[in-house]
């Protein structure tokens, strides 16, 4: 189960929140997990006050503001002892409300709880951190190969160490696509049906040619060579052409094939590998192909359907 501090959320989001920490500074690695997108989806970290079904992040605006406002002293006293009894409470945050931030204040010192203020409206600031969260705290497995921006697209390219797939990314990014991981990818599961790819810190602008070496392809390439992350849409494997399976290869591709990442299926294509064959070229013709049956049309399909009508009017 993933998990990131209050601090990290405060840090991440500062400057386009415009958050200032005022009170609970001893709260400040309370944790926020992630959890199953079923019973207890991550969306569900952070809404607006809510008194019953109480969010880890609440969020007080011009609304919530106002009702604790238009409460006697006795019944606000009352809120804020129920609203900090709750074990599932990691921070406060607050739009504008300066006459509240005293007795806020005073509560979330008291509970370790960190109060924050934003200088944004409450919906900008709720979707911004659902998104937000919804990130940091997906589901995510790593995998071995390459992860590229092909024409747009996110592209996997996998297959058998030292089959050429660092050298096959080079080539493409020559041609203009751009890099998003080398050796190690991370997949995560932002949402039901989509998966993006992204790079560990530690390999960001990265790229291991043998007999090369370690490239910066940041520095070589310019800032338009690398990307921070990328939707998974294709996955290309790259086999030897002397690989049994090749014998029975669909050579028209009718059936797609499908790989299942955390439960996502992603389109996969098996190149074989071969003298002489231009994988960069191939690559990109997979993707532009993957884009046409994505618009409902099916190349191999019209084929059959050609070759069928010259047969029935030879009839």
């Amino acid at each position: 189960m993933r998990t990131i501090t209050i601090e990290k959320l405060f840090d991440d989001n500062k400057e386009r929140l415009q958050l200032d920490w005022v009170a609970g500074q001893t709260g400040i690695h309370r944790l926020l997990e992630g959890g199953d997108e079923i019973t207890h989806p991550t969306t569900s970290l952070i809404g607006h006050l809510n008194l019953i079904h109480t969010f880890h992040v609440q969020v007080l605006g011009t609304a919530e503001i106002s009702y604790l406002e238009g409460l006697s002293e006795e019944r606000r006293e009352q809120a804020m002892a129920r609203l900090f009894a709750t074990k599932e409470l990691s921070t406060l945050i607050v739009i504008g409300g300066e006459a509240l931030l005293p007795l806020l204040s005073r509560h979330c010192n008291e509970h370790h709880v960190p109060l924050l203020v934003s200088k944004r409206h409450s919906p900008h600031v709720v979707d911004t951190l659902r998104l937000y969260l919804l990130r940091e705290l997906a589901e995510y497995i790593t995998a071995h190969g390459v992860f590229l921006d092909v024409l747009e697209m996110g592209v996997l390219i996998t297959g058998a160490s030292a089959i050429g797939k660092s050298e096959l990314a080079l080539e493409l990014i020559t041609r203009g696509n751009g890099l998003v991981a080398d050796d190690i990818v991370e997949l995560h599961r932002i949402s039901p049906d989509t998966i993006e790819g992204r790079c560990p810190p530690l390999l960001r602008d990265f790229l291991e040619v043998r007999g090369i070496g370690v490239l910066n392809i940041r520095q070589m390439f310019g800032e338009t060579a690398v990307r921070p992350h990328k939707l998974l849409r294709l996955i290309v494997h790259l086999e030897d052409h002397n690989h049994e399976a090749f014998a029975n290869l669909d050579r028209l591709g009718v059936e797609a094939s499908y790989q299942d990442i955390l439960g996502v299926p992603i389109r996969k294509v098996i190149i074989p590998v071969a003298a002489g064959r231009n994988l960069a070229v191939l690559v990109e013709a997979a993707v532009r192909n993957f884009v046409l049956n994505r618009r409902g049309i099916d190349s191999a399909l019209e084929f059959i359907e050609r070759h069928s009508q010259a047969l029935e009017s030879e009839l």
